[in-house]
């Protein structure tokens, strides 16, 4: 008997609000029905294993099938069923309190997501793109008759007894007019593949092509052979990938083909990887990949997927793994991470914070096993891992501290070295008078050659510490360590870098040095360059040109944190000019009588030494080398 009945909702048209407020992507709609179904047919595992049900379960799936001239979408599983009781219990009982309550509640952008997950309205999400939805059920339940409900996306419905061969539910959407992008064979598998691909029970997707006689040649109730739907059909999903497994079953190879199911157009292998698998105090399973990422951290993001018992939920998971992590790949599957909600709420939330800390401690644990286990395979893979360390090693304070353990410091020489046994090394060598180690690194030896050349010469050790991460990480290490300073080579002359008790005696008079600095500044622009008449060794350059380690630093984490520039903008680059008392060439300058030739020696050694920092262009590059010429004639 067909029955008619308004569903218990207190609106005009509940369709209109599904559309505005259940989700800003309508796509959605397909995974919130297909997980129903898939939910469908794990209750009759459920009940087959607790001995309520006697059913065959060897042969549980979901059909998704695509008739694009009825224009509808069929959902179809094999599982538990409704009675004409239960339709109305779970679909005609939304306990909405009222439109206007709805609305004002849910009307937050941040929180268009959490009403599903709230309110168990999966099912209505097929009003998103349907103008009329379909019921067709019969349940598992002994003696059950098939039950047919219609609804318009009104709050009315139509409820009847059907025929229905097979047990299981039907979920026929016939698909609204501005919605016609969902009868596209292509767009459906789309959908499929992002939100379905790896979900627990066999998903067949297929288009319908004509009516046949059944097969087995069963007949209905007059005695007609029962014509069935031919639908060409593929499977699109693997029910038990990789992460589902026990580690201990899986062979490095089995990780890799993983990574080339999540992602095809990869065109590396990963690194290595990390098998998640916790039970207690929560569920949580993956497995995350580390990519080559050399010196770029401009990677591309949400390469980490997060899923619920297998269904894919989001690629966005910056609220639930700490932020460096996003750099990885791989999959996250958690049924205790509440899916539904605010960020504010995910960042509040312990589960979410257990998991996260969980995530991080497997991460360090794992670096510093392989560390351990083969510290020349890791000194290898170092250099395509370190911008991911030290982006933990700084928005982490417990990565941080596990970090110092593995994290590595190549010194020009290319060994490499943990802080701790780098600081042994050079603590007593490169204590200057103050009682403070300084660590002298660069970030580009070829660039900063001489400066290098002339640290090493005197015994001191330069690591090179380059990436666009370096001027926060030492300053986090310096904060660390009260007892070690950083200097880049080229931030003075070595000896004021390392200044020692028995400093440089000069050759020249404190007259002789002011009418030097005179002579030097008056070929200068004094904005850009400060000139210092240094104590130097005699074999070291008559000029060095350098730059403040304080300033430049100072400047470089303002351009990578996108802070305020204004300070440091408006400043034009300021140089130090450290003229070597003890030159052959500088003492030359000063006896020199005449002007012109006094003036061409000043300018000659200034131009070598910009020159030597790339910073000799355009006419004074062209009147150098004209210079140079007559120099050798």
């Amino acid at each position: 008997m067909k029955r008619k009945g308004n569903i218990n909702v207190q609106t005009e048209n509940i369709f209109p609000i599904i559309k505005q407020f259940l989700y800003s992507d309508n796509e959605i709609f397909l995974r919130e029905l297909v997980s129903n179904a898939v939910d469908a047919t794990q209750k009759m595992k459920t009940l087959k294993n607790i001995g309520e049900l006697n059913s065959d379960i060897s042969k549980l799936r979901v059909e998704v099938i695509l008739d694009k001239d009825a224009k509808t979408l069929t959902i179809r599983d094999n599982g538990i069923g409704m009675t004409a009781d239960e339709v109305d219990k779970y679909i005609n009982q939304i306990a909405f309190s009222g439109a206007e309550e709805f609305v004002n509640k849910y009307k937050d952008a941040d929180k268009k997501n959490s009403i599903i997950g709230h309110f168990g309205l999966g099912f209505y999400s097929a009003f998103m793109v349907a103008k009329e939805v379909e019921i067709i059920s019969k349940s598992q339940q002994p003696n059950s008759l098939p039950v047919r409900w219609v609804c318009d996306g009104s709050p009315n419905f139509t409820m009847e007894e059907t025929k229905k061969k097979t047990k299981g539910t039907d979920v026929v959407l016939h698909i609204s007019d501005d919605s016609t992008e969902f009868l596209e064979e292509s767009r459906i598998s789309q959908i499929l593949n992002k939100y379905c691909k790896f979900l627990p029970v066999e998903i067949k997707f297929g288009t319908k092509t004509e009516k046949i006689d059944d097969p087995k040649g069963k007949k209905d109730d007059d005695g007609n052979v029962i014509k069935i739907d031919k639908v060409s059909d593929n499977i699109v999903n693997n029910t038990k990938p990789a992460w589902t497994k026990t580690p201990s079953n899986l062979k490095e190879k089995h990780y890799k083909e993983f990574y080339r199911e999540l992602y095809p157009m990869e065109f590396s292998d990963p690194l290595f990887h990390i098998h998640l698998n916790v039970d207690f105090p929560f569920n949580l399973t993956g497995i995350l990949y580390f990519p080559k990422l050399k010196n770029n951290l401009e990677v591309q993001k949400n390469k980490i997927n997060l899923y619920s018992n297998q269904v894919f939920i989001t690629d966005n998971v910056e609220n639930i793994v700490p932020e460096f992590l996003t750099l990885l790949h791989g999959v996250i599957d958690s049924p205790d991470i509440p899916l539904n909600v605010s960020r504010s709420y995910l960042q509040a939330d312990g589960n979410v914070k257990k998991i996260s800390s969980h995530i991080t401690k497997k991460v360090a644990d794992k670096l510093a096993q392989m560390f351990k286990k083969d510290r020349k395979d890791f000194e290898e893979k170092w250099d395509d891992v370190k911008v991911f360390i030290e982006y933990g090693m700084l928005t982490e304070q417990k990565f941080f501290d596990k970090a110092n353990d593995f994290a590595l410091y190549k010194n020009t020489e290319n060994h490499y070295y943990t802080f701790s046994e780098f600081f042994e090394k050079v603590k007593e060598p490169q204590k200057n008078k103050d009682g403070k180690t300084i660590i002298l690194y660069t970030n580009d030896k070829k660039e900063q050659h001489s400066f290098v050349k002339t640290a090493t010469d005197k015994g001191y050790e330069v690591l090179e510490l380059g990436g666009p991460l370096i001027s926060h990480l030492i300053s986090r290490l310096e904060s660390t360590n009260t007892d070690v300073q950083f200097s880049r080579v080229d931030a003075d002359i070595i000896d004021k870098l390392i200044e020692k008790e028995d400093a440089e005696l000069s050759k020249l008079s404190d007259k002789e040095k002011e009418k030097l600095q005179k002579m030097i500044e008056g070929q200068l622009d004094k904005e850009k360059f400060t000139v210092q008449i240094q104590n130097m060794s005699v074999t070291d350059s008559p000029v060095v040109i350098t730059q403040s380690e304080f300033m430049r630093r100072m400047k470089e984490q303002q351009q990578l944190s996108g802070g305020d520039m204004q300070m440091f903008g408006a400043m034009p680059e300021s140089y130090n000019l450290a003229v070597n008392s003890n030159h052959d060439i500088i003492t030359k300058i000063l006896s020199e009588k005449g002007k012109k030739k006094r003036e061409d020696l000043i300018k000659q050694v200034l131009d070598l030494a910009l020159l030597s920092q790339g910073m000799l262009k355009g006419e004074d590059l062209t009147g150098f080398i004209s210079r140079s010429v007559n120099l050798i004639k």
